[in-house]
């Protein structure tokens, strides 16, 4: 599912230069488009996640499938950039509450010693999506002219009829809950529950806190902007990748764009499951992260001061495996502290507002780029985001003196 969720709101940076020829965008249009997708996520992130809480996995999540999945195929339809707006803004709406909503959905199967490797596990989807996603796009943009269809009209129709497919077929087999899990004995369905409510409870109990509280909380908007300066980074690079590898390799964005696009992701695959089992093992999760941003920010600022394709390429592979292998073992720090509708309510919002990183990430590259006229003006300024992100992770030092004896105050 989410390998599809990520391909369906990246997709259009195969389709960029298609688009601004067929459909009369702007590089600026193109931009503005590209963000306002998380205008409509972010908005809808913490009601989308409550509604989960309330009415289960199962049917929350295939309606966000189905629906988000129309959407993006519609994006076929696309004549000029009003539509475009409207369609993206419309897209980040209908996919609002799936991440958050595993991420909570995460908490509901898996005690915390095991979470980090159980939500890298999950965020395999996010370098698979650009593994299988590259080639898969680059082969549908090659398709430009069969049955008198652009090739960006391949690329949404077919793509965006995935998640409608996956949605259905998530309807049948989610479980909402271990008590719900017809592969588990009824021993095991009821020591995995005892462990989680006890689990629970002991969160409850030093930090208390109903869901709109959680939403004012000091611990919780700072991990929002935490998680903001990751998304300002991911999504600046990987909405401008396609066509920064089709710069640097000399071709246009196709298949062959797509299987070099795949490389850094592959990396980040394999470095992600590494990391996720060695912090639940060590228990540092925010030192490893903190890490792995710096290992982020490296790698786009070496992409920025180099000319070489070869060391390029390295500097995007740093990327990749900082970004894939930093977020899982992040979610495993704020979800640590609430439960229940005060957990749901939070992720909610840590994903909402770091998302916005999305929408300003490539506004934000354009501008840099077109204020000081050089490309790597716009790379430099993406590479300062995971360092501050490492700093404000560091920071969270702070939490940790009263966390045994206080609440987190609730103003």
């Amino acid at each position: 599912m989410y390998v599809i969720a990520f391909v369906d709101r990246t997709n259009i940076g195969f389709a960029e230069e298609s688009l601004e020829v067929h459909a009369g965008l702007s590089t600026g249009a193109y931009a503005l488009g590209a963000g306002l997708f998380f205008v409509g996520y972010a908005v809808f992130e913490v009601p989308s996640n409550l509604i989960m809480h309330r009415v289960g996995a199962r049917w929350w999540m295939a309606r966000i499938m189905v629906s988000w999945g129309v959407v993006a195929a519609l994006f076929m339809f696309t004549t000029g950039p009003t539509m475009f707006y409207v369609l993206r803004f419309l897209l980040g709406v209908a996919e609002a509450g799936f991440f958050p909503g595993v991420i909570l959905y995460l908490t509901y199967w898996f005690p915390r010693r095991r979470r980090a490797q159980a939500t890298a596990l999950f965020y395999m989807g996010l370098p698979v999506a650009n593994i299988l996603g590259g080639p898969l796009s680059g082969a549908l943009m090659d398709l430009d002219g069969a049955l008198g269809m652009w090739g960006f009209q391949w690329l949404f129709l077919v793509e965006g009829l995935l998640a409608v497919l996956v949605g259905i077929i998530a309807f049948f087999y989610l479980a909402d809950r271990p008590s719900d899990a017809r592969w588990l004995t009824q021993r095991e369905r009821s020591e995995l529950q005892s462990t989680l409510d006890a689990e629970s409870a002991q969160k409850e109990d030093s930090h208390k806190l109903s869901w709109w509280r959680a939403l004012l909380n000091g611990r919780i908007l700072y991990f929002c902007l935490i998680y903001f300066t990751i998304q300002v980074s991911v999504y600046g690079l990987t909405f401008f990748l396609p066509q920064q590898i089709a710069d640097i390799s000399g071709r246009d964005v196709g298949l062959v764009v797509g299987l070099l696009f795949a490389i850094p992701w592959v990396l980040g695959l394999g470095a992600n499951l590494v990391t996720g089992r060695l912090a639940d093992r060590s228990g540092n999760y925010r030192g490893i992260a903190i890490v792995l941003l710096a290992v982020s920010g490296a790698g786009l600022l070496l992409t920025g001061l180099v000319n070489s394709a070869v060391l390029v390429m390295v500097g995007l592979c740093l990327a990749a495996i900082g970004f894939c292998s930093a977020q899982p073992i992040f979610w495993n720090i704020p979800t640590s502290y609430l439960s229940g509708a005060a957990l749901a309510s939070s992720i909610g919002l840590i994903n909402g507002v770091g998302n916005l990183g999305g929408f300003v990430a490539p506004n934000l590259r354009v501008w840099t780029v077109e204020t000081f006229g050089a490309e790597t003006a716009g790379l430099l300024m993406l590479a300062s985001m995971p360092i501050l992100g490492a700093i404000l992770l560091f920071g969270t030092r702070m939490f940790d003196a009263g966390r045994a004896s206080t609440a987190p105050s609730q103003s």
